[in-house]
């Protein structure tokens, strides 16, 4: 396993980080983690050198953190970093932030959180946590020992995460980042700001929850297919990520030992700057046949926003888009369902075409829209 210092700690991490999200179940059912499997894959993992390990309150149904807390017994947990997440959404009184993280704390059976995260942070909550008093709560937690080091995740726009780096001497960022997603969310802009202030950056959705690791289309493996090298689709997305020398530790939520084993196997490869100009440029292919498929050509840059009738016009048609990127329908809709609020769907247009007056890119929004609700909500 290679190891990389991590941001302005001078702790040495693996730069493959166990993501405890996805774990294999009993029955299908998320809440039912299968432990005698899932136990197994994580001590084989840090058997093999991965020392970071990363769950949060939410994972598995609220079943994450108790298992890690007993699959680190018997002397793993003081062989990584582990690592767990306040449940932002959750806080709403200064009161509960303790209350949660003193929670974390039994759950985990552990007397302290190595790296300790403000949990999956957008415009509203960020604003709620503020007013709080967050950053108060964070000293605290360092001060009396139940917090070594602290950051936040991110699922918002770039000027927003550029807010939030400059308001605390964070240690570290974590990022849903991959060869498809530089211009989302915090995006390659973020990655690059957060890293010249000093942060450590963690990688999120290398894989884009496995799409760009699996049923690969024939036009896209036919690139890959060109390497002098070859190498599989799930190789590719993380040696995109670990050729960046800024990047600290790219997580991967792993489902099956054979997804460990693989994953291992590539990490101990993981070596800064070693993919070719050739390789660069297959990389390059892959991406524009995965763009071709994009059925609305919004580039997220949001002139349309806000909305009067209050619908999230840019996260409505990145989910559209993915259904037909991805080949993945059902996906698609069930994460347009499960990240967009009722009030803020394709379904609430009321054709006023204002966005579209504004739109550099000419979309006729209005009709895309209506096609959004046709997929999705129908």
């Amino acid at each position: 396993m290679l190891y990389r210092k991590f941001g302005p700690t001078n702790e040495e991490i693996s730069v493959l980080g166990f993501g405890c999200m996805r774990f294999p179940t009993v029955d299908g059912k998320d809440d039912q983690i299968d432990e005698e499997k899932a136990t197994e894959m994580l001590r084989y993992a840090i058997d093999q050198g991965v020392n970071y390990v990363d769950t949060a309150y939410p994972y598995h149904g609220g079943m994450s953190e108790p298992f890690v807390g007993r699959a680190l017994k018997n002397g793993y947990r003081e062989k990584v970093h582990l690592a767990t997440k306040l449940p932002s959404w959750l806080i709403k009184k200064r009161e509960d932030m303790d209350y949660y993280l003193d929670e974390q704390l039994k759950r985990l059976q552990t007397d302290h959180i190595d790296f300790y995260l403000v949990h999956a942070l957008n415009q509203e909550r960020w604003n709620n946590l503020k007013t709080l008093n967050i950053f108060e709560f964070l000293d605290a937690a360092i001060a009396d020992g139940r917090v070594k080091y602290v950051g936040f995740s991110f699922h918002d726009e770039l000027p927003l995460f550029k807010e939030i780096v400059d308001a605390y001497d964070w240690t570290f960022c974590q990022i849903q980042y991959n060869y498809l997603d530089e211009a989302y969310q915090a995006g390659k802009e973020g990655f690059e700001y957060a890293a010249s202030r000093g942060l450590g950056v963690i990688i999120m959705e290398p894989l884009l929850g496995g799409k760009i690791a699996t049923n690969i289309p024939k036009d896209i493996q036919a690139v890959w297919d060109q390497a002098t090298v070859k190498k599989s689709p799930v190789e590719w997305a993380l040696q995109f990520l670990w050729d960046n020398p800024r990047t600290g530790i790219v997580l991967s939520g792993m489902s099956d030992m054979a997804q460990v084993v693989e994953n291992i196997e590539i990490a101990d490869k993981a070596l800064p700057n070693t993919l070719t100009d050739e390789e660069k440029d297959l990389i390059e292919a892959v991406k524009k046949i995965y763009k071709s498929r994009i059925k609305v050509n919004c580039t997220n840059c949001r002139y349309c926003m806000p909305c009067p009738a209050g619908v999230d016009i840019p996260e409505s048609f990145s989910h559209f888009n993915n259904a037909f990127m991805f080949d993945d329908m059902d996906g698609a809709k069930k994460q347009y369902h499960n990240f967009i609020k009722e009030k803020k769907r394709a379904s609430k247009c009321v054709t006023c075409r204002k966005c579209e007056e504004v739109c550099p890119q000419h979309i006729p929004i209005s009709d895309m829209l209506k096609e959004v609700v046709h997929t999705f909500e129908r």
